[in-house]
């Protein structure tokens, strides 16, 4: 409701609308940071989506730990096509010969073990990679719920400026009435209400606008579309130093875990690699009838390992780990380098939160108590009235900005560390 109507209701209007207001938002569904990141890890699309990578590599293990299938062979010769007369039994005991037999590939080198080994090793690295779209989800989250606290946080202050306003342009009204002020003074100060409506209406955009960014992570089925977020902007310091942070980041981050699991999935494929170097054996057992005689064969055969011993493969596989270890060692400087530009950005962030609480908020706010106090008596000018007031909005909004970013860099830096709890 605007607040040029929401000021002339009667005392009994204003609390009837308060309890309707107060049930509104009762029947509205809250959501807490916590909430907000396991409904997102658990609705949200993308992630389903990149979680199905972990059955389709098991699914693959199913697959590397087949053994080959057996081979059913069978022939008839010297059937009489062309001389119908001969179908005879004795033509078919005595002159017509029938071969049936089994086979089956013997495979060599543990290639079986070696296969479904490399498709496990890799199936944990599938999870180690999804557990850290996990984490980046968190801090997608996270910094989206920021934005939602800062909008809410801006809004709350430009409603509580414009109430405040908009009782120095009543008063205005009643001294340009009264013949205190000219009427120059007066429509100054009412064009400038303008420009705390304009914020009050960006800012509620603002946070309309976070809340559905919100959702989209959270998943669109997850939450109502009337739903809000609860918790502050408050500063919380940071206690722990950066040479621990960056020592439990190598233990908790899964992107540095898959990296060193891509290590030991590397040494599986060369091992893979030399097994598939050994010669598999085809054995058949053959049944044959010719003559009027019923005979069995066994037939055994297998590649003559002179030119094919799967080289390039052998060398490929451990060129490959030689690639793993290395992708491991930048994966270290990446995590080390995550947290160490995090860490600073959180210092930096909470010296200009500190430089606000220090004493520029009270100074602001008293300067424009002050300015509005001689204003309304008559010892101070319009102009030195308004500028106090715009200078305490601007510090105010500079403040939750401070407050924001601080907040953001917390999930960044928790984000780099691998984990939602810091010290």
């Amino acid at each position: 409701m605007p607040f040029r109507y929401f000021r002339r209701l009667t005392p009994i209007a204003m609390f009837l609308l308060l309890l309707a207001e107060s049930g509104a938002a009762q029947n509205t569904t809250l959501i807490g940071l916590d909430q907000a990141i396991d409904l997102a890890l658990k609705h949200n699309h993308s992630m389903q989506a990149t979680r199905t990578l972990i059955l389709q590599n098991q699914a693959q293990e199913t697959t590397a730990n087949l053994r080959p299938n057996p081979t059913l062979g069978a022939d008839s010769q010297f059937i009489p096509f062309f001389g119908p007369q001969n179908f005879s039994a004795d033509n078919l005991d005595q002159t017509q010969q029938f071969d049936i037999g089994i086979g089956y590939l013997f495979e060599r080198g543990r290639k079986r073990q070696r296969r479904l080994q490399a498709a496990r090793d890799q199936t944990d690295v599938t999870r180690a990679q999804v557990a850290d779209a996990e984490r980046t989800l968190a801090f997608n989250v996270g910094q989206q719920f920021v934005s939602v606290l800062l909008a809410e946080s801006t809004l709350q202050f430009a409603l509580q400026d414009l109430q405040s306003f908009q009782q120095t342009v009543d008063i205005g009204e009643v001294q340009f009435k009264a013949g205190f002020i000219g009427e120059g003074d007066y429509l100054k100060i009412k064009l400038q209400l303008l420009q705390f409506q304009t914020d009050v209406s960006s800012a509620r955009l603002a946070k309309v606008q976070a809340l559905v960014s919100l959702r989209e992570l959270l998943g669109y089925n997850a939450v109502p579309a009337d739903y809000d977020v609860v918790g502050d902007l408050a500063y919380q310091p940071l206690k722990g130093n950066l040479e621990d942070l960056q020592m439990r980041a190598l233990r908790e981050r899964p992107d540095f875990r898959a990296a060193e699991l891509g290590i030991t999935a590397a040494r599986s494929q060369i091992l893979l690699a030399k097994a598939n170097a050994k010669v598999d054996v085809n054995g058949t057992g053959d049944f044959s009838h010719v003559g009027g005689q019923s005979t069995a064969s066994l037939f055994v055969n297998f590649q003559l390992p002179v030119f094919n011993r799967n080289q390039g493969e052998i060398a490929r596989t451990g060129y490959a780990l030689t690639q793993a270890q290395e992708q491991q060692q930048a994966a270290s400087d990446t995590v080390l380098s995550d947290v160490a530009n995090a860490y600073l950005a959180v210092r930096s962030n909470d010296e200009v939160v500190q430089l606000y609480t220090s004493g520029y908020l009270k100074q602001a706010q008293d300067s424009r108590d002050i300015s509005q106090y001689a204003y309304k008596r008559g010892a101070a000018s319009l102009l030195d009235f308004l500028d106090a007031e715009r200078s305490y909005r601007l510090v105010q909004l500079a403040y939750r900005q401070a407050l924001g970013s601080y907040m953001t860099a917390l999930e960044q830096l928790k984000e780099a560390v691998g984990t939602r709890n810091l010290p």
